[in-house]
């Protein structure tokens, strides 16, 4: 029986996963990938005009249309907007989905940023994988291991190195497509994110000798490989 191949995105806001990892993962949905996008908050304090309760109506539809569009699921848990916070409840909680969803490869913020909700949510991330891969935690499920990287944000920049590139350009478009539909990557909040991230996409690309990518990092630890001296 063939394996489930199972991508899970985890942002810290609605627009996250979107934004930094939603061309690999329309390009791992046309791939017969089951795809998850994870949202830590809702995002819902980032708009100039909008009170957060309405705000938050709009980019819940938002984040359901953009998985929609790209064959994925979105999941939304219900913390708030810059009050995230580090605890056993929320790692275990997000472990849980973890292993209810059994996913092969898992994609988050790296740490160096900006924001702390994105630094918060990179490590509950981290924790998160470990706890539901360790057949010992209390965790409801059965125990599942997942290969980890951080994706390219542009308030995750201290650090960041792109090591890992996926080709993208087939799926280009619809993952540009499927940002439309967000106003807040038309730039209503005061950034054009699809500006920012089309053309960081066609830069990668070009590191790479495609059209467009967008690139991971791996954890440290994934970085130490043991090579036959042939396949130096």
């Amino acid at each position: 029986m063939r394996e489930k191949k199972v991508l899970v995105v985890i942002g810290a806001h609605i627009g996250d996963c979107e934004v930094m990892a939603g061309g690999i993962a329309a390009k791992a949905a046309s791939q017969g990938w089951e795809v998850h996008l994870v949202h830590m908050t809702g995002g819902e304090k980032g708009h100039p005009k909008l009170p957060p309760e309405d705000y938050l109506r709009q980019k819940t539809e938002e984040a359901r249309l953009f998985a929609q569009h790209i064959g994925a699921r979105a999941h939304i848990f219900p913390y708030g907007d810059g009050e995230l916070e580090e605890t056993r409840e929320v790692k275990f909680r997000l472990a849980e989905l973890l292993r209810e969803l059994q996913p092969r490869t898992v994609i988050t913020h790296w740490e160096g940023s900006m924001h702390r909700d994105h630094i918060i949510t990179s490590r509950i991330v981290v924790d998160a994988v470990f706890y539901a891969a360790n057949r010992w935690m209390p965790v409801k499920g059965k125990p599942c291991w997942a290969r980890l990287y951080y994706a390219e944000n542009w308030e995750d920049p201290v650090g960041f190195t792109p090591e890992v590139y996926v080709d993208i350009s087939d799926m280009f478009e619809k993952w540009m497509e499927g940002l439309r539909l967000c106003a807040f990557a038309r730039g209503e909040t005061g950034f054009n994110y699809v500006d920012y991230y089309s053309s960081l996409a066609r830069i990668r690309g070009l590191e790479v000798g495609v059209r467009y990518a967008q690139a991971l990092m791996k954890p440290w630890y994934a970085r130490k490989v043991c090579v036959e001296i042939e396949n130096l």
